[in-house]
């Protein structure tokens, strides 16, 4: 039916051709994508707690979260299907950024796939160990960085750009390129990861990083645009907003059924994959400190966990925080579930909002 709808529109109609127009395309595939997660949603739970595939809590975390065992898991595949599908339906499938970020979005959640297949079918506490994990997801991100790098056919594509100054760039070279763009992707990756612990709290932050993005997407692959806000010209990166546009649609149905108490956890499969998309996304729009800044709740996360890790380790068993990642320490520390995850939404708005002020401020 969406088939037949897609091709209904894309006829002309009344002179235009729908799928010429990047926003009502991105906006529909908002809808879409939307649509399909509710109307796939309660199905998906109910086959993954028909298969017991439920969440592992553990037991030195937050009392509070011992109910939350065996809810069912795994549900960011929800949201990888309906980001996939509604991509290849109303993306341009001849533009090469569309077809990067569906590889690294789905090879991403594969590896998050099996991490957590391990976990809960499998029993095994380890999941899929760290090393493998890290090796498969630096393999994939040094793929598309390389990629990245040898299609460059502007020097604005392999600039770091400085955001709130008019004309503040470093070229970085192939080399400074590759690594920065490998980090990104992991790094972005992982700190989405990190934050996914409490009931809605990663998802609604990547639903609203994701719409500022295309923002950026859409303003990126214009000439006319770019030119004026002083963002580097990437032909072909207005397409992305496509994908965003999917994105926030399928977090937003996916959040449907996340919001607490949750019926379903994102698990290793959407995080991972979600983390790395945004950072993805950002690294061929060339807002990398813009994405750091808009995602500055999971820069924090990823932070508290590093500090913990080293302080306990250099100061003889000492923690700097009751228990990382950062929104289990202000959940020991008396805040409720509810009030933490708000709060960090309400944090994740004001950065989103700098994020988006640097377009005018340059």
């Amino acid at each position: 039916m969406l088939l037949m709808l897609a091709q209904w529109l894309g006829q002309d109609i009344r002179g235009f051709n729908v799928f010429g127009y990047i926003t009502l395309r991105t906006v529909l595939a908002a809808m879409t994508a939307l649509i399909i997660s509710f109307l796939a949603g309660p199905r998906v739970i109910r086959w993954l707690a028909a298969k017991k595939i439920g969440q592992a809590v553990r037991q030195d975390g937050p009392q509070t979260h011992l109910v939350k065992s065996g809810t069912p898991t795994m549900g960011g595949a929800l949201i990888l299907i309906a980001i996939a599908a509604t991509t290849l339906l109303w993306g341009d499938l001849g533009n090469r950024y569309v077809w990067v970020v569906l590889i690294v979005t789905l090879g991403f959640g594969a590896i998050g796939w099996y991490d957590d297949w391990k976990k809960v079918v499998y029993r095994d506490p380890q999941g899929l160990a760290s090393r493998w994990k890290y090796f498969w997801q630096s393999v994939l991100g040094l793929a598309v960085a390389i990629f990245l790098a040898m299609s460059a056919t502007l020097p604005a594509q392999s600039e770091l750009i400085v955001p709130f100054f008019k004309t503040v760039t470093y070229p970085l070279g192939v080399i400074g390129f590759v690594t920065l763009t490998y980090l990104v992707i992991v790094g972005t990756s992982n700190a989405v990861n990190l934050t996914d612990g409490l009931d809605g709290l990663a998802i609604m932050p990547t639903v609203m990083i994701a719409g500022a993005l295309a923002i950026f997407a859409y303003v990126a692959g214009s000439a006319v645009f770019s030119k004026y806000l002083f963002i580097p010209y990437i032909p072909g990166a207005g397409e992305l907003a496509i994908f965003l546009g999917a994105m926030v649609g399928a977090g937003l149905g996916f959040l449907w059924f996340n919001a607490y108490p949750a019926e379903v956890f994102m698990g290793d499969v959407g995080a991972l994959a979600l983390g790395a998309a945004l950072g993805t996304v950002a690294v061929i729009v060339r807002q990398e400190i813009v994405l750091a800044i808009m995602g500055g709740v999971f820069v924090a996360e990823t932070l508290s966990v590093a500090a913990q890790v080293l302080y306990f380790k250099f100061s003889g068993g000492k923690r700097i925080l009751r228990m990382a990642p950062l929104h289990h320490h202000y959940e020991l520390s008396g805040w409720k579930e509810t009030q933490v995850v708000v709060r960090f939404w309400i944090i994740t708005i004001m950065l989103v909002l700098i994020g988006l002020s640097t377009l005018k401020i340059r």
